[in-house]
């Protein structure tokens, strides 16, 4: 059921085109995965799928799937393959497109979709700070980083008024997706509706700009932002870039190209009518195949001082390190460089020029290694989910229709005759847990959080 005012409004602001509009909210939502190019090719691994995809227009990682299909309960899924994503939210980090090498924040990143689409374009290099204020948000955010094997990600659980202080001018690119009232979630989450009001809209309006304050003193010059919301209230959508545009002279809107039936913003919806808000994206569900989506990007001018704060540094204790680089020598066939630093006996691999986080809630900085458990070295599940098979020493491939894949996946352990030691099991060539094979059986490393019950 849909709010009475929120009805109201929506005819008021849509007239024409309102009945259309609402007649939506009695179709069926259209259901979208994003495969992850760091671990498969998304056109040639659509072909062979075991369900049946067919493209988002405005996303080339994006596909729609049919309402009866479950890739949720696919090991596919599990080995980080895809995300499941609503197709409208796809066209967010399309919108920002960070480059290899690149330093970027998303700032409100839980529960991982965009960041961990921002992940793959930037191909695992440079530097991606995901931020999750909401300490039960963050772990989600957490898990799926490390399911899509994004090794060039620090997950923080911060203020953004916290980070701000701590890199003014800092980032080349920042993702503001912000919370809202969520109006655009109202067919996929019906609790969306239960707690709408005009009031909670103007709150979300007021929380809005206070972000968008502390995004702003954390971009460089000639710096890149992309904001966007899930709702379709002029309050959290053009009213905010209005009040932004008033507030730093400097931010100059972007064009963001319309495709696939994305519509323009509505300058008519605000006080100052600025002709430039036409850039900015309207995602309606009338007229594309996916949810509300608002998306705006902007660029600022004013020149920022140079950042001076503290670099990363090593700081695991020598023993630890040689302990990860024997089991290195034996398991894998790569060595990885980089700085390594240590949260009491865990070891993890800090991206290239990450900042020195100390004071700060660090969830999971870079890549989770593994840890130092009496005199020896046991690989995270991060690791293992990073990894190439053709990177690791012994591997135990099985099928994705075998029962084997599913006994793995609920934490039993394997027959196999061999005495291998550490060995990577896949599915159907994919990296999808550690085990450890001795005296002819493998014995079971899946994480217990996140097995199959």
């Amino acid at each position: 059921m849909l709010p009475e005012r929120f009805v109201e409004k929506m005819n008021l602001l849509l007239q024409d085109e309102a009945d259309e509009f609402l007649a939506v909210y009695k179709e069926e939502k259209a259901n979208g995965l994003r495969a992850n190019p760091l671990k498969i090719n998304p056109d040639s691994w659509a072909k062979t799928a075991p369900f049946s995809l067919t493209p988002v227009p405005f996303c080339p990682t994006g596909f729609y799937y049919g309402p009866d299909e479950q890739p949720g309960k696919h090991p596919y899924h599990a080995a980080g393959l895809y995300y499941i994503q609503e197709p409208s939210a796809m066209a967010v980090a399309e919108a920002l497109r960070p480059a290899p090498g690149e330093t970027v924040l998303d700032l409100c990143a839980a529960p991982g979709g965009k960041t961990t689409q921002l992940g793959a374009m930037m191909e695992n290099k440079g530097l991606l700070v995901a931020n999750e204020i909401h300490p039960k948000r963050v772990k989600a955010l957490a898990e799926n980083v490390e399911r899509l094997g994004l090794t060039n990600t620090v997950v923080v659980n911060e203020t953004p008024e916290a980070l701000a202080e701590r890199f003014p001018g800092f980032f080349d690119k920042i993702l503001v997706d912000a919370p809202c009232s969520g109006e655009g979630m109202f067919r996929k989450e019906e609790e969306a509706a239960s707690f709408w009001s005009q009031a909670y809209v103007e709150e979300c309006a007021a929380r809005q700009r206070r972000i968008l304050q502390s995004a702003y003193a954390m971009l460089k010059e000639g710096g890149i932002l992309v904001y966007s919301t899930c709702t379709f209230s002029p309050e959290e959508n053009e009213q905010t870039i209005e009040w932004l545009l008033e507030t730093y002279d400097d931010l100059r809107m972007m064009p963001i190209a319309k495709t696939g039936g994305m519509e323009p913003g509505r300058p008519e919806w605000t006080k100052t009518n600025r002709a430039e808000l036409e850039h900015a994206v309207r995602l309606w569900p009338h007229r594309i195949k996916g949810e509300g989506h608002f998306i705006a990007k902007l660029q600022k001018q004013r020149p920022t001082p140079l950042w001076n704060g503290r670099w990363g540094k090593a700081n695991a204790p020598k023993a630890a390190v040689r302990l990860y680089r024997q089991f290195e020598q034996t398991a894998l066939r790569i060595e990885r460089h980089g700085t390594i630093v240590s949260f009491g006996s865990h070891l993890a691999m800090l991206p290239e020029r990450c900042p020195d986080w100390s004071g700060l809630k660090v969830i999971r900085a870079g890549l989770h290694l593994g840890e130092v458990k009496k005199e020896r070295f046991e690989p995270n599940h991060a690791l293992a989910l990073a990894l190439k098979t053709d990177e690791v020493n012994h591997v135990l491939d099985l099928s994705s229709t075998s029962r084997e894949i599913t006994q793995y996946w609920r934490g039993e352990t394997l027959p196999t005759g061999g005495d291998r030691g550490w060995l990577l099991v896949a599915v159907d060539g994919h990296p999808f847990a550690w085990g450890k094979e001795v005296k002819g059986t493998v014995k079971n490393f899946y994480p217990k959080g996140l097995r199959r019950l």
